[in-house]
């Protein structure tokens, strides 16, 4: 063989994968694409909204109404996803309306003591626990931005402001840890989750104001997720440091959520990728894989809720050998930015070993997935940590995998033509 006809054969080699890839990808999102439109999404509008006011998330599979408690965790949880298929997927005026229908609902509640958001109200508005959880004032913000990008309404963005500045106050402050229900902070400490959370939610409302302060914030709770909480000796996230960000011994030291260590990580990616910072893209990319590996259950299949980062069995972290839903959703997205970002091929092996485990145990003939397995992936039906079923994890992950698969699968189309 020729020289120039070698040449010819590994570029034709190269097309038929590429148009291979291609096939494989617009599989993927018409897959998506109908679990999120035909599933999903008509489940909370069918069994959720609720015209008296927010969105019923005491919730059995089938959709029907355990509880009307307001858990705000996820009211605003909630307006995020409404708002955000409304800004992302299509702008449909019923997806905008259950958005400013539910964020209306907590607004007419108000804000508790030192401004911040309530944890549970009744159905009326009541407010039933109020300020239990710096984590409602992140997912607030998280939520008031996302609407106000679809409707540019100023009181949205006022109050997205104040929730800034009352959240880092709250935060920065030296004399305790914030309440952070349902994980309380012990004297001390601090939590991966909260600058996990904050990392992004404060980059999200910078990047809508332009703020320097808020960019600022951002990228110290950023930081301190990289720098910090991923150990750079063995590329594991704990959940747990001293307030000085020294490590814990085990076993609350070595405690591993490999589900909010790879969500973390996909955050982490979207900030660094709007300044074009490679070398944490590749850290986010290499730690991902490590928490898959360290989290995949070799025996039954699925991602353990959590691990001892020994090796050890891990006691500190309750219900650690659950399969819950939520970080197998966290996981599908987040090998697919993986794999945009950096085409290695384990990425996609991962997300088929996911999606095969997702696919075979979390589907139900009610549009949502299940949400809770034990180790042999058999569903519990008792409560574990939250008494809600929340519309949040898994619809943010199949907008986020459609996001990425419409990329790649212009980017594809480009490329032949």
């Amino acid at each position: 063989m020729s020289q120039v006809e070698a040449s010819l054969t590994r570029v034709s080699i190269q097309n038929s994968l590429a148009t291979l890839a291609d096939a494989r990808f617009r599989s993927l999102l018409q897959h998506y694409q109908h679990t999120l439109l035909n599933g999903v999404v008509p489940f909370w509008v069918r069994h959720g909204l609720d015209a008296a006011g927010g969105i019923s998330t005491c919730i059995n599979e089938d959709g029907t109404i355990v509880s009307r408690d307001r858990w705000c965790w996820s009211q605003w949880r909630a307006v995020w996803v409404f708002a955000k298929l409304y800004n992302r997927i299509e702008r449909r005026v019923e997806w905008l309306s259950a958005a400013e229908q539910i964020c209306h609902f907590v607004m007419r509640s108000g804000r508790v003591e030192g401004g911040h958001w309530p944890l549970l109200l009744d159905e009326r508005g009541k407010v039933l626990r109020g300020y239990d959880s710096i984590y409602v004032d992140g997912f607030a913000l998280y939520a008031l931005v996302e609407l106000w990008r679809a409707t540019r309404e100023d009181r949205l963005m006022e109050l997205a402001m104040e929730t800034f500045r009352t959240s880092r106050e709250a935060i920065d402050r030296a004399a305790a840890p914030p309440p952070a229900w349902p994980y309380p902070i012990p004297p001390g400490r601090i939590a991966h989750g909260v600058s996990m959370l904050f990392s992004l939610c404060y980059h999200e409302l910078a990047e809508a104001t332009g703020e320097r302060e808020i960019a600022a914030a951002a990228e110290a709770h950023h930081r301190r997720v990289v720098d910090g909480f991923l150990s750079p000796a063995d590329g594991i996230v704990r959940e747990w440091l001293r307030a000085d960000g020294e490590p814990l011994p085990p076993p609350e030291g070595s405690v591993v959520v490999p589900g909010h260590a790879i969500e973390s990580m996909w955050f982490q990616m979207h900030i660094a990728q709007r300044r074009g910072d490679q070398k944490t893209i590749r850290r986010a990319i290499d730690t991902i894989r490590r928490h898959l590996e360290l989290g995949w259950d070799a025996a039954y299949g699925g991602l353990f809720l959590a691990v001892d980062a020994g090796g050890a069995d891990c006691v500190a972290w309750e219900h650690a050998d659950t399969k819950l839903w939520w970080p197998h959703t966290e996981a599908l997205y987040a090998t697919l930015l993986a794999y945009e970002a950096c085409g290695e091929a384990w990425c996609l092996e991962w997300h088929e070993r996911i999606r095969d485990y997702c696919d075979s145990h979390y589907p139900t003939q009610h549009g949502e997935w299940r949400q809770k397995l034990d180790r042999a992936g058999r569903p519990i039906e008792r409560t574990l940590v939250l008494p809600v079923k929340d519309p949040f994890h898994l619809p943010r992950a199949l907008i986020y995998c459609i996001d990425v698969l419409e990329r790649m699968t212009a980017n594809a189309v480009n490329m032949h033509a």
